[in-house]
């Protein structure tokens, strides 16, 4: 899946959403661009679960 989170700026929140991510789905693939604010997720885990986690840890996402 592929989402955009608006405030995804730098490094360290690449960080933040990347640990986020891996709360769900420890063996999740993520591949971060914070520059163009989007993240790129393989997981099994459902979309819901990834969405209402990066909403908790502060990072709202949007399906790109």
């Amino acid at each position: 899946m592929e989402l955009k989170i608006e405030n995804m700026t730098c490094g360290g929140c690449a960080k933040s959403v990347t640990n986020a991510i891996r709360s769900v789905d420890s063996d999740a693939e993520i591949k971060t661009d914070p520059a163009a604010h989007m993240v790129e997720i393989k997981t099994t885990a459902l979309q819901e679960a990834i969405l209402q986690v990066l909403e908790e840890a502060g990072y709202p996402a949007t399906e790109a």
